[in-house]
């Protein structure tokens, strides 16, 4: 019965593809059909698996889409979640339809598409494996759905795509959003409203990235129901971008973006309602017809430094928002953030490990942020900046009259205070060795004792710990309990120095932005903020183009305002084994970790380059 089913599938898609007239030759599906008979020259009875990327091939095709990918990926959980009782896969295709980012649903669900190889990496174009969802939509830019024996191929029939194209801040076909249920009891009308949901994220990804894009510009957001239609423009007026649909609503080109068309020749609102910051205001036409309401979004440089007051979020899906911007694009800490999102809902101890500057408090705070514990307290205390008397009392807490000096009512301690959160103790290895005994019981009974107490404090807290030291070899040579180590070594986060970031530039420009909003960098400048070191990282580059922002003149950051201490000081076999280091290390990374790649590409024997890797320290494992 199978092979007689198979048989009259082909039967029909070729009869339907060789039509010349008719009323079933006219829609999407017998279109597509014709396409992979005439055009494609697929045949409709071959069966196999799709073509599928490698996981360093799958690296390098999603590098240029990384930044949409940030954009996409909290939408892309909120509607895997929404989405995964049904039955449904989520997945994030490029333009060729290889699919990038993949939610698989649950129990047998999933395992039907890991066996089918519909997951990261599979590609689904049209001209490969004919009618589908993702490919057909992405060949005709629009949304589709494909619906069991809709499918070209017969192998595919027990499979229903709903599928949104997504496009990029200049119009521009980006990838698509789809989604593939193998679920047979759900008709086409449970398909069309999950379409429509896919369809409303898909332009929210959009409305974000654009946004993105266009952080320094003004955004007008044109009206209408759906709030599709974005324009970008200057201080000047004069506008410097347009989604797509707003394009197609005033017939712009990349010519006429380019140079710099003035906005009252598309839109007019009163001047005051610049200022609105995102307020509601009424938009007119360039003839000066009443048009709707619309809003105008001002420049992040332009808004408020005020600090908004944090409001409750009921959708989880934006909770590693913070750990994807601190990743920016460095292959290193996309790894270990994904790795994160993995055991976010898990209390595993995480150790980061990084040098002095390189944000480990901050990195802990976006881990608290992300996990289930963010509604309570996240409290740090830094064990290299506390005196080795005081420690203790701050960590554990005492009774009242404990010692001479204690507060009258005693103290609860750190711990204490971090039940039901986090506890972020920085600097670690420099914890002494007797309250490394007594942070070891903690973790394994999960209670405290204060000084002075007759009895323990239960606690339940998650436990972040970050050091720049090698604690791994200090638990060796004897100067950290290796017990302890292995304790707070749940899950390990390298943290790259600013110098070896594959993102230097981004971080730079980012931090800019942040520190000096109103000024931009001479180029003799910028050359040397990307030469520079930074042997003080995050810490040492703030305080640079915070200093230059205060001291530039005109707006302009120039060499002189950079205030880059000398790296002089240093021996030139130190100079030459960091050079060597960061070359070894960009040659690693590029290789994706593949040691006889990196040794080809850098003129060397594989065993040099071992020895090299062995005496620079490099970690393979990061």
């Amino acid at each position: 019965m199978a092979n007689l089913s198979a048989s009259n599938h082909v039967a029909r898609v070729l009869s339907t593809a060789n039509q010349v007239a008719g009323v079933d030759t006219e829609s999407r599906i017998a279109a597509s059909w014709r396409r992979c008979v005439v055009s494609h020259k697929l045949d409709p009875a071959r069966r196999g698996p799709p073509q599928t990327l490698t996981e360093a091939e799958v690296r390098h095709v999603a590098e240029p889409m990384e930044e949409l990918i940030q954009v996409a990926l909290p939408e892309l959980e909120d509607l895997a979640r929404l989405l995964r009782e049904s039955g449904y896969c989520v997945n994030l295709a490029d333009p060729n339809a290889t699919m990038l980012v993949s939610r698989l649903p649950e129990g047998d669900y999933a395992r039907m598409f890991l066996e089918w190889k519909i997951y990261t990496g599979s590609n689904f174009a049209e001209t490969f494996e004919g009618t589908n969802g993702l490919g057909t939509a992405l060949a005709e830019q629009r949304p589709i759905i494909v619906h069991g024996d809709e499918h070209f191929r017969e192998q595919w029939h027990m499979f229903t795509c709903a599928v949104s194209p997504l496009f990029d801040h200049a119009g521009r076909l980006a990838g698509a959003v789809n989604i593939s249920s193998c679920r047979g009891d759900l008709g086409r009308g449970a398909h069309e409203l999950a379409l429509a949901v896919t369809t409303d994220a898909t332009r929210r990804i959009e409305r974000a990235f654009f946004r993105r894009r266009y952080r320094s510009s003004w955004i007008a957001t044109l009206p209408g129901s759906d709030g599709h239609g974005m324009l970008a423009y200057d201080d000047d007026r004069r506008v410097v971008g347009a989604c797509r649909t707003a394009r197609a609503a005033f017939g712009l080109t990349d010519a006429m973006l380019s140079d710099g068309i003035d906005l009252s020749h598309l839109i007019r609102f009163e001047d005051s309602a610049a200022r609105g910051a995102e307020d509601g205001i009424a938009l007119r036409r360039a003839d000066g017809t009443p048009w709707g309401r619309g809003r105008i979004a001002p420049p992040l440089r332009a808004r408020s430094p005020r600090p908004i007051p944090a409001t409750p979020r009921s959708k989880p899906a934006t909770q590693f928002d913070g750990l994807h911007r601190l990743a920016g694009r460095d292959p290193v800490l996309i790894k270990g953030v994904k790795r994160l999102m993995t055991v976010g809902h898990l209390d595993l101890p995480i150790l980061l490990h990084g040098e002095t500057g390189a944000g480990k408090d901050v990195f802990a705070r976006a881990i608290h942020a992300a996990s289930s514990r963010a509604h309570n307290n996240y409290v740090a205390l830094n064990c290299a900046a506390m005196p080795e008397s005081l420690i203790d009392a701050e960590l554990f807490g005492y009774e009242a009259g404990a010692f001479t000096g204690a507060r009258r009512e005693g103290s609860k301690g750190l711990i204490v205070q971090a039940s039901g959160g986090t506890l972020f103790l920085d600097e670690i290895g420099d914890m002494p060795l007797a309250l490394q005994t007594r942070l070891l019981r903690v973790l394994e009974n999960r209670e405290v004792w204060p000084l002075g107490a007759l009895k323990p404090v239960a606690v339940d807290i998650r436990l972040i710990s970050a050091t720049h030291r090698d604690l791994a070899q200090m638990a060796e040579d004897g100067g950290f309990r290796s017990d302890l180590y292995y304790r707070l070594r749940g899950m390990e986060v390298r943290l790259p120095p600013l110098r070896e970031r594959a993102d230097k530039q981004e971080v730079i420009a980012q931090i800019a932005d942040e520190e000096a909003p109103h000024c931009r960098i001479a180029p003799a400048a910028w050359a040397q903020l990307v030469a520079y070191p930074f042997p003080g990282n995050m810490r040492q580059l703030r305080h640079v183009l915070r200093l230059a922002g205060a001291t530039a003149e005109g707006g302009v950051i120039t060499e002189a305002d950079l205030d880059l201490p000398p790296l002089g000081t240093r021996s030139a076999a130190a100079d030459q084994d960091a050079s060597e280091r960061a070359t070894i290390v960009a040659a690693l990374r590029a290789s994706g970790g593949r040691v006889t790649e990196a040794a080809k590409a850098l003129g060397l024997s594989r065993a040099t380059l071992y020895r090299k890797i062995k005496a620079l320290r490099i970690g393979l494992d990061g």
